[in-house]
Parts: C-alpha cells; structure tokens; sequence
C-alpha cells in the first residue's frame, strides 16, 4: 500500500489536481509514513477484518437497540409514502405548522425546556451553539476531556479556552475566579472514557460566577432519567442549565443533532449560528422515524435497565479480570492499551476471538491514552457477555495487559499461571 503511495506522489505524468504541494505532503508523510508505517507496521489501527454474523460487536452507539426497528422503519416508509411538495431548505426560513418545529417542541417539552432546534448532527448543533454565545476575549471553560464538536466551537467562535480537569468542580472554580464570567462545557457521560460529570457541583460553580452552562447530553440522552429525558433532567438541573446539546446518533440511533434552550434564544441562534444558516433542515422521513423513536424510548423502560444491568456485569467481570475500567460508570467501557502499537494488537486479538469494539486514538483521545471502546448495547445476551468475558481473559496476557499503564495505575496484579490456565 505505501509502495504504492510513493509511487503515485512522484508520478511525473500526474494531473496537476493529483499533485500535492509540500507543505500539504509534509502533513500526508506524518500519517502514511510517520504514523502509518512508523507505529501501525503498515497497519491500519481502526481498519481489522470484518465481522462475521456471529461476531460480538459493540462498536455500535444504538445503546437501546433500535436500529432497524419496525415501527421506527414503518414510520419512515409512511412519511415516504405520503410526502408531496416537500421543501429542502435551511431551518431557518421555517415557520408556521411543520413536523421539524412539532419535534423539536416536543423533544423540548420531554427534556422540560422551552424551545428545541434540530440540527444535522450533534457536532454541528455544538459548534453553532457556541459560535452563537462566545466571542474574542469570552472565557471558555472546557473540561480536558470534552467531546471534539465543544472544543471545535471554541475555536470557530475565536474565544478564549480554559480547560480544567477531568471532573474537577475546584479547578474549574479556580480558573473561574481568575478569569471571571464565561461559558462553561461539559458532556454528561464521556464519550471515550464513560465517566458521568458531577453536574450539580459544576453547575453551582458555574453559577457563582454568573456563567452559561452547555451540557453535552449525546450519552444520555435516552438511556439516563426517568423514561430517557438526560441526566440534566433528572437531577432537576433543567432550570439551572442554560443549554442542553446531544447527537441523535446515539440512543435514537438517527442522523440528527439537537440544542435545546429558550424560546427568546431559538430564532437568535438560527439567524446567527452559520451550521444552521448554511445547512439543509432535515426531511420529513427523518423526522418521523425520530418522532417513532421518541414514543419507544418513552415507553420501553426496560431497554435502560436491561443496558445498565448489561454494563455493570460487563464492568464488574472485566474489572475482576485486572483490566482498569474504574473510570467507567455508565455503558462506555474503555480499554485502555496506552500506546497505539499495543491498542493495535489489542484490536486484533479481539477480532481473532470474534469480539470487536471501536479503537479511540489521537485526536480522540491523548497519544499515549489510546483505547479500545466497548459500546454496551441493550440487546446483549447472558451467552454474548460470557463471552466476551472469555475472550477477555483468554488474551490478556498475550496483549501484555498487565504491563499497560492503565493496569499498573489501577494496582491490578498478575495472577499466577494455574489460574490463568482456567481461561
């Protein structure tokens, strides 16, 4: 594959639209040959074989399972069915009765805030919020491990960024009392490592200073409170929280994100936020199968406890195993190899046994943190979970677990060989 790389960057009969200036093959070189080479062996880390039939995967974020559920599926193929004269334009020339403003408000009504703008991914409904609130010189407090989108809007809105530690209420309040008012980011649960925020203590912070507060809620959103409303909802923080954001590609297993807010704030963010103004609202089928999805994470309160029963089972057993999952409290369990050589053969033992998670590496995660993501879904079985059980086991000592720094910092010890001979 590299061979075949150089051979086309120094093809002298190439196009001009093929050829590359330097500045931009210096940064092509870093990742073919510096990282792909270099670290990956001529690997790709994210890129192993594909899963059979029987295979286990959690690389998938439809926590709930509902992907491909009839309802769901019934509803789109209705809207589908039934559309005439339908109009593809950006939401913000939308007014009047449409099934975009009767979702968002309900979304808004489930959620217990005023208003709701759909967007076309989480990522986006992050970036546009931000650009909307903060300016040059605005402190921006961010949590060092908050999701990409948060830090993306940061920098498009050209504020000013203070990260503070991972869950850490005092620090956040000693950069505030240096830095004053500003815009505070957090995600509930953490996308790469399943930690949930303390999120009363930080909002009480946040509000000692007279800050916004943005809760990025993708990993809640469904699967925490009551019948799914979030974690923001279910502390009772709805009141106090000034926005709540999430992907709709999780729990609702669509292609959608959503903002939601004040009634005064919707129409100035959807004149003002560029990923709203310059982007397409979504279908009518789009919206229909979201509206289905909203009915069954309502009613189907045992897909969240069946999820979480799944997590802690998978949580506890991996744990008893020395893997150094403590970070984790919700359905995101990572697994932690530290550099991407030995993330890499991680993966690849994994996939060997029939078991495959989604592989987090820089920029996702630190260059020295990479992981391997176990997505917990609520349709796993006792045998899957034994399973993977088995599997983890078997190859720990082949992936060197007990030499990675995640297991060395959590104090896990080898055990001796008679019991590994059990697996």
């Amino acid at each position: 594959m590299l061979a075949n790389l150089f051979e086309f960057r120094n093809n002298p009969s190439l196009p001009p639209s093929a050829r590359m200036p330097d500045f931009l093959q210096r940064r092509m070189d870093e990742f073919y040959v510096d990282r792909m080479q270099g670290l990956w062996g001529g690997k790709h880390i994210m890129h192993g074989v594909q899963p059979s039939n029987s295979a286990i995967q959690l690389m998938s974020n439809d926590y709930l399972s509902l992907v491909n559920h009839p309802q769901i599926l019934q509803a789109q193929i209705a809207a589908l069915q039934n559309a005439s004269n339908e109009v593809v334009m950006s939401g913000v020339f939308m007014h009047g009765e449409n099934p975009v403003s009767a979702f968002e408000q309900r979304m808004a009504t489930f959620c217990g805030y005023q208003a709701g703008i759909l967007s076309q991914s989480g990522y986006a409904a992050n970036v546009g919020l931000i650009q909307a609130l903060a300016e040059k010189n605005v402190p921006v407090y961010i949590d060092m491990h908050a999701h990409a989108s948060l830090w993306e809007g940061v920098m498009s809105a050209g504020a000013t960024p203070h990260a503070f530690r991972h869950n850490d209420p005092e620090h956040l309040d000693r950069q505030m009392r240096q830095y004053g008012q500003g815009v505070l980011c957090v995600d509930s649960v953490y996308s790469t490592l399943g930690s949930i925020a303390p999120l009363e203590d930080l909002v009480d912070v946040a509000e000692k200073y007279d800050s916004l507060i943005i809760v990025d809620e993708s990993h809640s959103l469904g699967t925490h409170g009551v019948h799914g409303e979030g974690l923001v909802r279910q502390l009772g923080l709805h009141e106090r929280v000034h926005f709540v954001t999430a992907s709709l590609a999780k729990a609702f297993a669509a292609r959608a994100g959503i903002v939601l807010c004040s009634e005064r704030f919707k129409e100035y963010f959807r004149c003002t936020a560029r990923p709203a103004i310059f982007s397409s609202s979504l279908l009518n089928h789009e919206v229909a199968a979201l509206d289905k999805t909203l009915d069954i994470i309502q009613a189907d309160d045992w897909r969240r406890d069946k999820l979480f029963h799944n997590a802690r089972f998978l949580r506890q057993q991996l744990s008893d195993l020395g893997y150094n999952v403590r970070c984790s409290q919700s359905q995101i369990i990572p697994i932690e190899a530290g550099v991407e050589q030995d993330t890499l053969v991680l993966r690849e033992k994994m996939e060997e046994q029939g078991v495959f998670g989604a592989v987090f590496c820089a920029p996702a995660t630190p260059k020295k943190r990479s992981l391997v993501r176990l997505s917990v879904n609520a349709a796993l079985t006792v045998p899957q979970m034994l399973e993977i059980v088995r599997v983890m086991g078997v190859i720990r000592d082949d992936v060197g677990m007990w030499r990675w720094p995640s297991t060395v910092k959590g104090g896990a010890q080898a055990p001796a060989r008679a019991v590994l001979a059990n697996w």
